[in-house]
């Protein structure tokens, strides 16, 4: 009978650690029980040998005949059977740390096959999917995902360390925005309404900002009901923070100090490898006008004040499909991001994009044309995006009006309300949790990153051809 509990005293990572120094042959005298997955099992005669691995490592488990109880069916384990198992530790002839089993008790059975330990979790498909056997096979994904957690933790402690606040805000929505996207909709049966997963964390931070929470961050769930890419995930994480009496310059200075301080801590240090390239991240990065990019790789000057007609015809002539409509703005951000983002190994501090295209970013100081927006590219691929908060109601309002006149979606009134009490002048910043794993795992798709992905449904399982039993795997 499979016992409710049981009770563990040592961990592998731990035993590894204490008996360092316990010399090839030699016995401890010290009893321990540990617990964990069979992941390699030979028998030699008299002899077996398991690798049990629990959440922090392993250690060799050894059964010998007259010493390990039941030894017979130890030696029948299968492959990611559970097991918990009494004994002393020990340093095997070879060198190996072990715990000389005296008792065991089955935890859990594997009733389907495990892979083979050392092989892992060849097919892709099954990774993603199956990532609760993932996990345990392939080193790899444990060690991205261990890391993922501990950088969430290395964010929260370094904004708070600096005045920022944590705090929670709706998933739910009566209207989707703070961002340029598709929202899922819901329906609210008690209120008979229609809510949308957020499509941003933006409008709601900023009201907290004129409630006077002067830095206020969250670390949230996005959803967005759009295309799947190596880059995108329907549902994916945000970091997204405001700071009064700041501006985008100031959110330059937090991004690439943060970006460096979670490097130094996970990676050893700010020059690290991504898809076999060096890259640097150490400060100041190199910030630089979009326009002035475009025509460094694109080799075209482009501004929004241009003629509409004349930037399609540009547009047209870098092979950048346009769409009618599309205005002055929008066709200088598609160039940039057709021909020039992906070619910026970086990092680098994109600036100063068209007003058309941000309508939540206030005007530049030196040019109205353009905001003070940035983002931050590295290794090819956009890292967050930040703005100089547009504070003013009136043209908040303009700007809404206008967007929705073009996009056919609602204007947030009660936004617009709390403008009307007073924004301070404030920096905000969007950073995507999901990318940033990435780039200090070193994982060149999202999925492997996420612990579960969106996928498509698996095809139904074909039924049995002959017999009512059901079939094994």
């Amino acid at each position: 009978m499979i016992p409710y509990r049981f009770d563990r005293t040592a961990e592998a990572a731990g035993l590894q650690e204490q008996f360092a120094t316990l010399a090839a042959g030699e016995t401890s005298g010290v009893e321990v029980s540990v617990a964990g997955r069979l992941m390699l099992r030979r028998t030699m005669g008299k002899l077996a040998f398991g690798t049990l691995q629990d959440s922090g490592g392993r250690i060799q488990a050894m059964a010998q005949a007259g010493v390990t109880d039941r030894f017979e069916e130890f030696c029948s384990l299968h492959l990611g059977d559970w097991i918990g198992a009494r004994g002393e530790v020990v340093r095997t002839k070879r060198g190996e740390l072990s715990v000389l089993v005296a008792e065991w008790v089955l935890l859990a059975e594997a009733r389907r096959q495990f892979p083979d330990k050392w092989h892992g979790v060849r097919d892709i498909d099954t990774r993603y999917r199956q990532r609760y056997v993932d996990l345990w096979v392939s080193d790899e994904s444990r060690k991205a995902f261990l890391l993922r957690s501990r950088m969430v933790a290395l964010v929260r402690r370094w904004l708070e360390h600096r005045g920022f606040v944590e705090v929670e805000t709706p998933m739910l929505q009566s209207v989707a925005g703070g961002a340029d996207a598709r929202p899922f909709v819901t329906h609210h049966n008690a209120f008979d309404l229609d809510l949308y997963l957020r499509i941003a964390i933006e409008l709601h931070l900023k009201r907290l900002v004129v409630g006077g929470f002067e830095r206020v961050f969250e670390i949230g769930r996005v959803f967005r009901n759009e295309g799947i890419s190596p880059r995108h995930n329907p549902e994916f994480t945000m970091l997204e923070l405001y700071q009064a009496y700041a501006d985008y310059h100031d959110m330059m200075e937090l991004t690439e100090q943060l970006v460096s301080h979670l490097a130094t801590e996970l990676c050893g240090g700010t020059r690290i490898a991504y898809a076999g390239r060096d890259l640097d991240l150490t400060p100041p990065w190199r910030r630089a006008r979009l326009l002035d990019l475009v025509a460094e790789h694109a080799g075209v000057t482009l501004h929004p004040s241009m003629p509409v007609e004349e930037l399609r015809v540009l547009a047209k002539g870098l092979g950048v499909e346009v769409e009618p409509g599309w205005g002055p703005g929008k066709l200088v951000l598609e160039v940039y991001e057709k021909t020039t983002e992906a070619e910026l190994w970086g990092p680098v501090f994109v600036l100063d994009y068209p007003k058309e295209v941000s309508p939540l970013a206030r005007a530049h100081r030196d040019d109205p044309e353009l905001v003070e927006r940035f983002e931050p590219v590295v290794a090819g691929r956009e890292l967050g995006n930040a703005f100089s908060e547009l504070v003013d109601p009136d043209e908040q309002r303009a700007r809404f009006v206008e967007q929705a006149e073009r996009k056919d979606v609602p204007v947030d009134d009660d936004y617009l309300r709390a403008l009307d009490y007073g924004l301070p002048p404030t920096g905000g910043l969007g950073i995507g949790i999901d990318r940033l794993a990435m780039l200090l795992s070193g994982a060149e798709n999202i999925r492997d990153v996420l612990l579960f992905p969106t996928l498509r449904p698996e095809a139904p399982a074909p039924r049995p051809s002959g017999g009512s039993g059901e079939s094994s795997s």
